[in-house]
């Protein structure tokens, strides 16, 4: 199960990541040159650069979310029972789960030229290899201008605008929309006394007015939390402090280990979180044992040539002790 959210002002996009095992995930940047392997279509020379965490098979980058040079975010996350993809006609307009997030990214610059991208591709249940199967999947995608969702249904990838900037899993995006409109009253104000106005009724602690906020981890759930924590997260100037920010928000919908079992008697736990900034091309990321976020810059020099950079996450704790620095304040 997963989390994704995304900002137009600050540009902000990122997800939390959860699985109960992980899947050799890695920062990879990979520069306008590299060879993109497709199924059913020529590699492109030349394609945008692209940041994300990926596992890397037979020298493939297979993003579970990225960002390019310009700025447009393109995320899967789980939709298992819902997902449906065709049979591989060999048609040019036939592309795979693994390929969406290097095509889109490889080849718009725009949530529009996404968009027009998007309306002509039928997806397909091609695996990239016999022990790597594709994933049920649907999409997230954004820039600064908004963000739309992407289900692949039996008649086709749907879109749907996304002006909540919040993708989770399971039920369709549409359900997720409706299921807004119960948490309406919920603000982040004290409440009024509407119940009983002739009694003497009063907030007895900070936070009551968003009584009634779903806090479990599942998938409706946490798009209504992330959505309320959304609408009313507030940024500061800094690029890095609005990171932080958007860490906290994706912090309030992470999966504790222990607090959801898997019928397999596993733990799902949130693997990494991770924030893109569209504005200065920085992705900062954070491990489930690590807190601390780390980051890199898509620069120019990093989007140039066609080799893969990548950069294996930090998962052993990283505590700094106060008492052991030079000076003291």
């Amino acid at each position: 199960m997963c989390t994704s959210i995304s900002f137009s002002r600050p540009a902000l996009y990122g997800r939390n990541l959860d699985l109960e095992v992980s899947f050799g995930e890695r920062v990879v940047i990979t520069p306008r040159d590299y060879p993109f392997p497709f199924h059913n279509r020529p590699a492109p020379e030349h394609h945008f650069a692209m940041v994300g965490m990926a596992s890397v098979a037979a020298g493939v980058p297979l993003y579970a979310e990225a960002m390019n040079e310009k700025g447009l975010y393109l995320a899967g996350l789980n939709f298992p029972g819902n997902a449906v993809y065709f049979p591989d006609g060999g048609t040019p307009g036939c592309v795979a789960p693994y390929e969406l997030i290097p095509l889109v990214l490889g080849t718009c610059a725009t949530l529009d030229e996404a968009r027009a991208l998007l309306k002509e591709l039928r997806i397909i249940g091609t695996p990239f290899a016999p022990q790597l199967p594709p994933a049920p999947l649907h999409w997230h995608i954004a820039d600064a201008t908004g963000s739309i969702t992407a289900e692949p249904m039996e008649d086709g990838l749907r879109l749907w605008e996304n002006p909540a900037g919040v993708l989770t899993n399971n039920p369709p995006f549409p359900f997720h929309m409706m299921h807004l409109n119960a948490f309406q009253s919920l603000s982040p104000r004290q409440p009024e006394n509407t119940f009983a106005p002739s009694l003497a009724l009063h907030s007895y602690g900070q936070g009551m007015g968003a009584l009634g906020l779903p806090g479990d981890a599942s998938p409706m759930s946490r798009f209504v939390r992330a959505c309320f924590l959304k609408e009313h997260s507030v940024f500061t100037k800094d690029a890095d402090e609005n990171a932080m920010q958007f860490f906290r928000i994706l912090d309030a919908v992470a999966m504790v280990r222990g607090s959801v079992v898997t019928p397999e008697g596993k733990y799902d736990e949130t693997i990494y979180s991770c924030c893109a900034d569209a504005d200065t091309l920085t992705y900062y990321y954070k491990t489930y044992s690590n807190g601390r976020p780390s980051a890199v810059r898509l620069s120019p020099e990093a989007c140039t040539g066609r080799e893969l950079r990548q950069f294996e996450p930090d998962r052993r704790p990283d505590i700094l002790f106060a008492d052991e620095k030079e000076t003291f304040q």
